[in-house]
């Protein structure tokens, strides 16, 4: 009898867990085609067109999706072109370099970043990086890029504070406590033999980092590069403070432009007809864009557990 109830508790507690585990699919499946029955009116009117066509104008019931895509591909670009180095040499400096008093008190103050709200970080963006930003690091950088064909091209235009390289800087200082924490965990991964044994031989500690330690750890740190990919491709709150929010392809990283994320923040709420089709669209997008990158990253990080940290 005892035995019989335990199997009896066993089949309910395994079909449980199953349940839940098919709940995550089934919420997935149900919000792709809620966005999808939602912006049926987009699709059939501009099919793939909307993907690269520059026009959003709501007077004219006319819309296209290629600043908002642009926008948030770029932002996040340059959140990664910022955040990696950064999140790398916090990492390394957390396992390899720093003190023991000093390694939990200062990865307790970096992990505190990742629970600050995003619109927090819009506000302080807005009414105290962007001033800064505006008066004295723009006109610097215009007048030292300027003489430079390509690079003057990129930072040129008036200086207003708020752009998108404005965005993409906000977007680092949030994804950067997740990239390191994923680094971290993974550098401590690395067997201290390994090092002590390259430490032996006379490695410096760049050279055990660099022929090492990421060897060892890369695809942990490509997963964890993929997962503040994630995070900044998918921020509404702080990029919609900053970025300027302008229908237009921006002409330099100083200009102002748009993301889906803010895009949908400023126009959802009132949108109707096509105009609330073509926003779900953006919004279909943006979901299977993010999907893609987080997926893949779980890939990378799933091979890193199943191989155990051994380099290829």
């Amino acid at each position: 009898m005892k035995t019989l109830s335990s199997g009896l508790m066993d089949l309910l507690f395994k079909n449980l867990t199953r349940t839940f585990a098919f709940l995550v699919f089934i919420l997935l499946a149900a919000i792709m085609v809620s966005l999808i029955y939602g912006s049926r009116q987009s699709i059939s009117e501009y099919g793939f067109s909307f993907l690269w066509t520059n026009d959003w104008n709501p007077v004219e019931d006319s819309y296209g999706a290629l600043v908002p895509i642009v926008g948030t591909l770029l932002t996040s670009v340059i959140a990664l072109i910022i955040a990696v180095p950064i999140s790398f040499g916090i990492a390394m400096f957390l396992t390899e370099l720093a003190p023991n008093w000093l390694k939990r008190p200062l990865g307790t103050a970096i992990e505190m970043l990742a629970a600050i709200p995003s619109i927090i970080y819009g506000m302080w963006g807005l009414f105290v990086f962007v001033p800064i930003f505006q008066s004295y690091v723009q006109p610097g950088l215009i007048a030292f890029f300027e003489p430079i064909p390509v690079l003057g091209q990129l930072f040129a235009g008036p200086p207003f504070g708020i752009g998108v390289f404005t965005a993409g800087l906000i977007l680092s200082i949030m994804i950067i406590p997740f990239i390191s924490a994923v680094m971290r965990d993974v550098f401590e991964l690395v067997p201290p033999l390994l090092k002590e044994s390259a430490y032996g031989l006379g490695g410096t500690t760049w050279e055990v980092v660099w022929k090492v330690i990421l060897p060892y750890t890369k695809h942990g740190v490509v997963g964890g590069i993929m997962l503040g990919l994630g995070r900044a491709l998918g921020e509404t709150m702080a990029v919609t403070f900053v970025i300027g929010n302008s229908f237009n392809l921006p002409e330099s990283l100083f200009a102002p432009s748009n993301s889906i994320a803010s895009a949908l923040a400023n126009e959802f709420n009132e949108a109707g007809g096509m105009q609330k089709s073509a926003l779900l669209e953006l919004g279909l997008i943006l979901f299977l864009i993010t999907t893609v990158v987080l997926a893949f990253s779980k890939l990378l990080l799933s091979r890193l557990g199943r191989n155990d940290g051994v380099a290829h």
